[in-house]
This record gives structure tokens, sequence and C-alpha cells, in this order.
């Protein structure tokens, strides 16, 4: 059809590829060789569909435990409720403004929800099981609209990096998070605003092995602490001893 106007039988394909269906995943399934019977799949490979929306259909897949929706236009999470047994859940690159929808999915572990449209983190405080939260690239500016995760005590590893956070309030949220070891914040414009920014986020968040682009390492923690509770001089002084320290190994070694 070259038509300006999309005739009949173009508009319905159109409209076919955009539309998730039964057949449409059962052909998805057989393709990549999976089982003919929904409920026995454990993975289902749904992105860089063109879906707009997940359908009921996908209901019959009871055991999938890793679900891949990147690259579609989804607005919603919704009938997911079937997979009990969900673990990783990859949704990156949607139209995504809410995390609602995710009631019946406690299992949960891994959550991938980067390049989407969420403002305000909500509806995740029930997922016992959940450690990864991934949120590059969203719409999170303000530490109010993270506070919801100090009711998420069970995440470790989380990356709002390429937000455009500004609060340096969000040190207070992040700090009250319990079991905190990978924090990916870099790319925010919070960044600048928080004073000796690396030392106040490790001192502030004391469980954390891993800051933006490098690790934090026992003496960098050690000076780190010792900064937060005599200033640069308590800081200078542990790094003296830890230096001295290594040196006497060294030489123990040798």
């Amino acid at each position: 059809c070259h038509s300006s106007r999309r005739c009949d039988p173009c508009a319905k394909r159109a409209a076919k590829m955009v539309e998730m269906t039964a057949k449409a995943l059962k052909e998805i399934t057989k393709e990549l060789k999976q089982y003919s019977t929904p409920s026995l799949n454990d993975k289902l490979y749904l992105h860089f569909k063109g879906w707009k929306k997940i359908e009921t259909c996908i209901s019959e897949y009871t055991g999938v435990r890793a679900l891949w929706l990147e690259g579609n236009g989804l607005h919603a999470l919704e009938n997911l409720d079937k997979m009990a047994e969900l673990r990783c859940l990859y949704v990156q690159q949607n139209l995504l403004s809410s995390f609602e929808g995710l009631e019946h999915n406690l299992a949960l572990d891994a959550i991938n929800a980067c390049n989407n449209s969420i403002n305000t983190i909500s509806h995740l405080n029930h997922l016992p099981e959940l450690h990864t939260l991934q949120l590059a690239h969203n719409r999170l500016e303000k530490a109010t609209d993270l506070e919801h995760l100090k009711l998420c005590p069970s995440i470790s590893v989380l990356d709002i990096q390429n937000n455009k956070i500004d609060d340096p309030a969000i040190v207070d949220v992040l700090a009250a998070m319990p079991d905190l070891h990978v924090l990916q914040l870099q790319g925010n414009p919070v960044t600048r605003k928080i004073q000796h920014y690396r030392k106040t986020v490790i001192a502030r968040c004391t469980q954390l092995t891993y800051l933006d682009d490098r690790p934090v390492f026992e003496e960098e923690r050690r000076t780190v602490t010792a900064w937060a509770r005599g200033g640069v001089r308590g800081g200078q002084r542990k790094k003296a001893e830890g230096e001295g320290e290594k040196k006497e190994e060294e030489e123990k070694e040798d």
C-alpha cells in the first residue's frame, strides 16, 4: 500500500502486530523450540514485539520464572497475577509510569524497568524477595519520589542513575535501606549538590560495597568512617595507618 491513507488489509495487519494473542505467544514458543503446553515454560521471550498491552492470554503461562517484555509500548503491568513463580521481570524500554499490577508476584527477585516514565516508586513493599531494582533513565526527581524504598528492606541492588534527582535528601532515603550493597546514582544533578558526594554516601550507607563506577574496598570504608567521625584529619590519619599496615605486611612477606 503506497497511498497516504492505509487500506483496510494493511490496517488489520498493523493492528495484529501490536496485539498480544494466544496464537502469537504459541508461535513464539514454537519458534524458540519451547513447550507447546504454556504452563510448562519457565521463560517467555516477548521483547520488541510492538505490543501496547499485556493481554489475558498470558495468564496461561503459569510456570514462567523469567519474563522478557523489553522494548514494547506497554503502559501498564497487568494480567500477570497467575505467574506466582515469576522471579525476574524485564520491562525496560516501555511507557510504564507505575509498578501497580504486581500484587500477586510475591516471588519477584529482580525488576528491570529502565527507560520508562516512572516518576514515583510505589507498589513494591509487598515483595519480600525483591533484591534488584533497576530504574535508570526514568523521571525520578525528589527524595519523596523514592520514599517508598524505605518500605522495601530486601533491596540490595539499586540502579537509579540518569534520572533527574536533584534533592540531597535522597541520602536519607538510601541510608534507611538496611541491605543496600550496590548503588548506581551517577548521572543525576544531586551528585553535584551533595558535599563530598562519594564519602558522604559511603558513610551514610554502611552496607555499600559498590557505588557508581567502582567498588567500595575495605580501606576506603575505614578512611570514610574515620572521616565521618573526625573530619578530614581523621580520614588522613586512618589512611596513613592503613598504608603503614600494608607496608608492614609487604615487609613480612619479603
